[in-house]
């Protein structure tokens, strides 16, 4: 048996009650740390030792995602992550198998959303391998030419490859929640009317264990891709955070052809490890905060180095301004805001994320949260961006609050 420590989701802002859309500074990595840093405030970062991301939407099959997964994460360059191109199965194949101090990580970009479950030696919910099967039908497959062959054949796949598979199985009983596939068929195939998910992919699985938690002593989790299919059992209630703002359209943005801004690596390479975790340089001399790090001290003058402070992830916006003028590679209209961090003097200027551009104003609390600044020469970059408190309360609140 596998021991939940805790577990996290998280939904984009954007979409409906249906189906989220991810935002144009979002992936898979930003998604998963999103997820994962929901899980870790119900538990110790400290446990985790192992990270395994599950996703059919890497961001780079070549180069690594690791590094940028780590660093959002707060997590130390020695643990060890696993990249795995996968769906619903294959996520419950990794939580049943992980070793105590795994985090498994689950992404999907259509629809859009992500999930985190730590494993860990204590924790109040056990997840026990109930079954697998493990076949083969291709009905929607990318080799590695890049192209995707999608032969939309529902029956197909509903009689030869969730039927066979669920049958394959001999389930003691119906499941409470089935994962990976669409609602009405998991209704068909569920001993009640199941929770309903909010993707169909990797993510599903974590998101359906989330959703039974507590419902019942014992539940019973299906999880079906094409041919396969793997069962656990849930029991107990794990602790679960969970990251999801109402959602709201996504607003109209005009995206402008033209170059774009080929990468530097060297300075991508200094720029990785402060820039992705937060970090600020303190000078060694005086103490003086600075981000990004300099050559000089600005308050005393030392170039004698610096040493990395972990910088706080909540602040207030200083000033702002929105941007119209079309940029290549960014879709305008956009906000860009110098927030004041809480605690330290230290102010950073970054973009405004998940509310519609010119909305943040002059003393608007947020976070700072990782997100995708651009991609450049095909190589994603990642930083930080403001997303206002106003963007996380639930639209009921926000009316509440204005009479």
């Amino acid at each position: 048996m596998t021991t939940i420590a805790a577990m996290g989701t998280y939904l984009p802002a954007w979409g409906t009650d249906r189906v989220r859309v991810a935002g144009p500074d979002e992936d898979a990595v930003t998604l998963a740390v999103s997820a994962g840093r929901a899980a870790l405030r119900a538990a110790d970062p400290a446990l985790v030792r192992r990270v395994v991301l599950v996703t059919r939407d890497l961001p780079l099959l070549e180069g690594g995602n690791g590094a940028a997964v780590l660093a959002g994460l707060g997590l130390a360059l020695d643990v060890a992550v696993t990249e795995q191109v996968g769906g619903a199965p294959a996520v419950l194949d990794a939580l049943v198998d992980a070793v105590p101090g795994t985090l498994v990580l689950a992404a999907d970009l259509v629809p859009a959303g992500a999930a985190a479950a730590l494993v860990a030696v204590e924790g109040d919910a056990g997840v026990t391998l109930a079954g697998r099967v493990v076949r083969s039908l291709p009905v929607r497959a990318r080799a590695q030419d890049g192209v995707l062959h999608d032969y939309d054949d529902p029956r197909l796949v509903r009689d030869r490859g969730v039927g066979v598979a669920v049958d394959a199985l001999d389930l003691p009983a119906k499941p409470d929640v089935v994962a990976g596939v669409p609602a009405r068929q998991a209704a068909a195939l569920c001993a009640g009317r199941p929770p309903a998910l909010p993707t169909t992919g990797a993510g599903s699985a974590l998101f359906a264990l989330a959703a039974v938690a507590g419902l019942a002593p014992r539940s019973l989790v299906l999880a079906v891709e094409q041919g396969s299919a793997t069962a656990v059992t849930l029991d107990g209630e794990p602790a679960v955070v969970r990251d999801e703002p109402d959602p709201r359209p996504e607003p109209a943005a005009t995206r402008t052809p033209g170059p774009e801004i080929s990468i530097s690596l060297p300075a991508y390479e200094r720029a990785f490890e402060p820039k992705l975790r937060w970090e600020a340089g303190r000078c060694r001399a005086c103490g003086t905060p600075a981000f990004p790090p300099r050559l000089r001290c600005l308050g005393c003058g030392s170039e004698d180095g610096w040493d990395a402070a972990a910088l706080p992830r909540t602040g207030e916006v200083y000033s702002a301004v929105t941007v119209h003028v079309p940029v290549p590679g960014l879709p305008t209209p956009y906000s860009l805001a110098i927030v004041a961090l809480d605690g330290v003097g230290v102010r950073a200027l970054v973009k405004v994320t998940g509310a519609p551009a010119g909305t943040a104003g002059i003393g608007d609390r947020g976070r700072l949260v990782l997100r995708r600044v651009a991609v450049r020469s095909g190589v994603p970059d990642y930083g930080y961006a403001f997303l206002p408190d106003a963007a996380c309360v639930p639209e009921t609140e926000q009316r509440e609050a204005g009479r």
